[in-house]
C-alpha cells in the first residue's frame, strides 16, 4: 500500500512539473518571440496585400506627388493628424479604464497600436481588444475586455449618428447615381433599420449599468458578471467624455479624408466631402471584413460615393489607399513593434 501511494505521488508530482514546464515555455513563448513573429507576419501580409492591388503603380505616382508635390503639406499634416488620432483614442481608453486600472497615457498609447496590429487581420478588427489588454496586469484583462468593447460601441454610435444623417443630406444627390438609385427602395428601408438601431444603441450605451444589473440576476451567468461588473463604473460623465473623444476622432478621419482628397486632385467640397466620407465609414461599419483585406471594398464604396462628384478614378483609388496605409498599416507596423519589448507574462522565480 505505501508502494502504491508513493508511485502515485511520483506521477502526480511528474504530471505537475511537466505541465509547469509546459506554462513556462509558453510564457517564454508569449515573452519573447510573440512580438518579432507578429511583426514579421503583418510586414509580409501587408506586402502581399498591396503587391496584389490593380494599377498599384498609378496610385503609388499619385502617393508620391502627395508626399513632395506643391500640396504636400496637407499630406504630411495627414500624417501628424493620424498621431492625434490614436492619441484621442488612447485618452479614450485610459478614461474607461480609470475604474480598473490607472495607466500613463504613452501606455495606453503603446497599447492602443498593438491592438490596431492584432485587428488587420481579424473579423471587423476584432482581435483589437486581444492586443490592447496584453498592456493591462494579470487578473484585470477579461474585465478590461469589456471596457474595450465600450470604447468600440462608442465609436460605432457616432458613425451611426452621422452616417444616417448623410444618408439624408445626400438623398438628392443619390437620386442622380445610377449604382445608388436602383437600389432606392432598399436604400429607405436602410434608412429606417439604421435610425432604429441608432435610437437602441443610444439608449443601451447611456444604460450600460442598468443592464449589467439585469445580467446579474439571471441564473447561470454569475462569472460572465463578474467579467462586466466593471462596466457598472462607468458614469454618465465618463460615458459622456468617451463619446465626445470618439466625436473629435471621428472629425479627425473626415478632416484627414477630405485632405487627400484634394491631394489626389478629387475636387469636391468641404460640406460634401463631410457627409459622403461619413456615409464612407457607416459602409465599412456595418460590413463585416477584415482590416487587411479591406482595401478593395474601400475601392468600391469610394468610387460609388466620390464620383458623384468626381471622374478621377484613379485618384479616388489612391486616397482610398492612403487613408488605408496611413490610419491603419503604419500604426500596426509601429504596434508590432511594441509588442517586441512587452512581457506578457510575469516571471516567476
Amino acid at each position: 500500500m505505501p508502494k502504491i501511494i508513493l508511485e502515485e505521488c511520483c506521477n502526480r508530482r511528474y504530471i505537475f512539473g511537466k505541465r509547469k514546464l509546459l506554462n513556462k515555455n509558453i510564457k517564454i513563448f508569449f515573452n519573447y518571440f510573440l512580438g518579432p513573429l507578429l511583426f514579421i507576419w503583418l510586414s509580409l501580409s501587408i506586402f502581399r496585400q498591396i503587391r496584389q492591388q490593380p494599377d498599384l503603380d498609378n496610385h503609388l505616382v499619385y502617393i508620391r506627388e502627395a508626399a513632395y508635390g506643391t500640396s504636400a503639406w496637407k499630406f504630411w499634416t495627414v500624417i501628424g493628424l493620424m498621431f492625434f488620432n490614436w492619441g484621442l483614442e488612447a485618452r479614450k481608453w485610459q478614461v474607461l479604464l480609470y475604474p480598473l486600472e490607472r495607466m500613463g497615457l504613452g501606455r495606453a498609447f503603446k497599447a492602443i497600436l498593438a491592438g490596431v496590429a492584432f485587428a488587420l487581420n481579424t473579423p471587423n478588427r476584432i482581435g483589437e481588444y486581444g492586443g490592447r489588454v496584453l498592456f493591462i496586469p494579470e487578473g484585470k484583462r477579461m474585465r478590461a475586455v469589456s471596457l474595450t468593447i465600450a470604447g468600440s460601441f462608442s465609436q460605432l454610435i457616432i458613425t451611426l449618428v452621422l452616417g444616417v444623417a448623410g444618408l439624408f443630406v445626400l438623398t438628392d444627390k443619390f437620386a442622380l447615381n445610377k449604382d445608388i438609385a436602383s437600389i432606392s427602395i432598399w436604400l429607405k428601408f436602410l434608412k429606417v433599420i439604421l435610425i432604429v438601431v441608432t435610437t437602441i444603441s443610444v439608449m443601451v450605451f447611456f444604460r450600460i449599468s442598468w443592464i449589467i444589473r439585469g445580467v446579474e440576476k439571471l441564473p447561470g451567468f454569475s462569472k460572465f458578471a463578474a467579467h462586466i461588473s466593471v462596466l457598472e463604473g462607468l458614469s454618465v460623465t465618463i460615458l459622456l467624455r468617451v463619446l465626445g473623444l470618439s466625436f473629435l476622432r471621428f472629425i479627425i478621419f473626415i478632416i484627414q479624408y477630405n485632405l487627400l482628397l484634394q491631394v489626389m486632385h478629387v475636387n469636391m467640397g468641404w460640406w460634401e466631402g463631410f457627409w459622403t466620407v461619413s456615409v464612407l465609414f457607416l459602409w465599412l461599419a456595418i460590413w463585416p471584413t477584415i482590416a487587411l483585406l479591406e482595401l478593395g471594398l474601400r475601392w468600391e464604396y469610394s468610387l460609388i460615393l466620390f464620383s458623384m462628384y468626381s471622374q478621377n478614378i484613379v485618384g479616388i483609388y489612391a486616397a482610398a489607399t492612403c487613408i488605408w496605409l496611413i490610419n491603419l498599416v503604419l500604426p500596426a507596423m509601429g504596434g508590432s513593434l511594441f509588442m517586441l519589448g512587452l512581457r506578457i507574462f510575469k516571471e516567476r522565480q
